[in-house]
């Protein structure tokens, strides 16, 4: 810095014009990086605005279609509706996505902008009472305050709950029977040695239930099996759990005999089959055989009747098989229209009930393909009286029958009026005139739910009890031989039966538990099912 005093008047002014110009480029240059913070600062705010408005928009679609799919689910329990379940599904991934979505854009925003208070959730379900407890304490260490170092005392505490999973473990059982030895005459005595399910075998009950709900509930063949004990320490050969799984399917054999004895004493009865592929001896190649399926289910009519389902194996498709499954029921038998099943109504002891399910399917097949004002309303009509169904599930059948004759009557009335009519309207060769051929000429059966409130609108029940054979069919493709089939047949009707126990009692007692994996070696318990021999 000059001395100012030395310099003349000319020198002063350059010097005051120079710290002008200098405060000048300096304001400007903050003016400058004020501006650009500004810009910044409204980009962030644009972006949060934007992020704030997608989550509000994420969050009211989801909100949305949480309550579409809660209806649909609703509905679909006496819908059978192809379009309805891959809707469903897509609604299901579609959730999946925004949830996933929203969570990781709000950890974004959390991470730019820390919320001042935490966000308010949805109250989140209990965990169910009955799991098992392990308490872990988290205590602070120290007795004296951190901040003003006074002594602490306890007057409350946090608690919050984590849902954990143990891995399926193995444990022994060393059965001990001391001996004792008479002193006067040396004799040794000693308890009974326990009866084990399978003689002189290694595994008990719970174990072999496992094997048997792991193969043929959860679809795990015995190899894989063999593969996930190994990987636990335990080395169980693939011919072992296959013994296990025969000698186990004998023991069980008079319970499969009771389901099936308490399923065909019924008056209503839902039947369907299903290809098994079987293995041919000596040529490696497979041949189809058929599981056979019947449903007593009369929890839609308001009754109290335990649930089963009694399945049976067969080499082919003969007419021949029902008529002997079937030879001791007498009812109404829902079913598809299989020619197998026809010869079993002429002597009147047996009668149709046709599914309507399978009818509306024949106009949905065509309608997913080529939609047309035709294949529209005819699923609409049918929509209709499904939805009559919806109201009246679990009713008791006399009310069931009066509301069916009130509102379901006049709908099928102007369903046939209007197929007919518009039968004449289609080419004999199309699509669509063959499912209206296919509904008008099963009228009779079809209609015939409405004469009885026991009876069902279609056969929903047996086509659900076959999604298990479907899914471990993908999983061992074929089994050995016709006895593997009669095994299978034998722990589906168990399985099958059990679920449906399970569920009923959760229905009338609202149990919050699942059925535990030796439910079906203890279904002898439920005192509703006869298991006289």
């Amino acid at each position: 810095m000059p001395d100012l005093d030395s310099l003349d008047r000319q020198a002063l002014l350059a010097l005051l014009h120079m710290h002008q110009e200098e405060l000048r480029s300096l304001a400007a240059s903050h003016e400058d990086e004020l501006r650009s913070l500004q810009a910044e600062l409204e980009s962030h705010r644009q972006t949060l605005s934007q992020q704030d408005e997608q989550l509000r928009s994420s969050s009211e679609q989801i909100e949305h279609l949480k309550l579409v799919i809660e209806k649909l689910k609703r509905r679909m329990f006496g819908v059978k509706s192809e379009k309805m379940v891959v809707q469903l599904e897509q609604l299901e991934l579609h959730l999946e996505e925004l949830e996933s979505t929203q969570a990781e854009m709000e950890a974004a925003v959390e991470r730019v902008t820390p919320a001042a208070e935490p966000k308010t959730r949805s109250r989140r379900k209990p965990l169910p009472e009955h799991l098992p407890r392990e308490v872990v304490t988290h205590a602070f260490h120290g007795a004296l305050c951190p901040d003003c170092g006074g002594q602490l005392r306890q007057f409350g505490e946090d608690v919050s709950e984590q849902l954990e999973y143990i891995p399926d473990s193995f444990k022994v059982i060393r059965h001990v029977r001391p001996k004792f030895a008479c002193n006067g005459c040396d004799r040794v005595v000693e308890a009974p040695a326990p009866s084990r399910p399978i003689e002189r075998g290694l595994a008990g009950p719970g174990l072999l239930a496992h094997v048997l709900v792991s193969k043929f509930a959860d679809h795990l063949p015995l190899y894989r099996q063999s593969e996930i004990y190994a990987r636990q320490g335990v080395a169980i050969e693939r011919s072992t759990l296959a013994g296990w799984v025969g000698g186990a399917s004998e023991l069980l054999s008079p319970l499969v005999d009771a389901i099936q004895k308490h399923v065909l004493a019924g008056n209503k009865l839902h039947a369907d089959d299903t290809p098994m592929p079987v293995l041919a001896p000596g040529s490696g190649k497979t041949r189809t055989g058929r599981l056979w399926t019947y449903v007593r289910d009369d929890r839609p009519a308001g009754e109290d009747t335990a649930p089963a389902v009694w399945f049976a194996y067969s080499e082919d498709r003969k007419g021949e098989h029902p008529r002997r499954h079937l030879k001791s029921f007498k009812g109404g038998l829902q079913a598809d229209a299989y020619a197998g099943f026809h010869h079993l109504y002429g002597d009147g002891d047996i009668y149709e009930v046709a599914c309507w399910a399978h009818a509306r399917r024949k106009f949905h097949e065509i309608h997913a393909i080529h939609a047309s004002p035709t294949t529209t309303e005819a699923l609409a009509r049918i929509g209709a009286l499904y939805g009559i169904e919806d109201e009246i599930r679990g009713k008791p059948a006399d009310l069931r029958l009066a509301i069916r004759q009130a509102r379901a009557g006049p709908l099928l009335d102007d369903l046939r009026k209007w197929m007919e009519k518009s039968l004449r309207s289609l080419s004999r060769k199309s699509e669509t005139a063959a499912a209206i051929r296919y509904a008008l000429s099963r009228w009779r059966a079809l209609t015939r739910y409405t004469g009885d409130g026991r009876l069902e609108i279609d056969n929903s029940a047996a086509e659900r009890a076959l999604r298990a054979v479907a899914l471990g069919r993908k999983n061992y493709l074929f089994v050995g031989s016709d006895c593997g089939g009669e095994r299978a047949a034998a722990i589906y009707s168990l399985i099958g039966s059990a679920l449906c126990r399970v569920r009923h009692r959760a229905d009338h007692a609202a149990l919050p538990t699942m059925p535990k994996r030796n439910t079906l070696l203890y279904l002898g318990t439920d005192s509703r099912l006869d298991y006289a021999a």
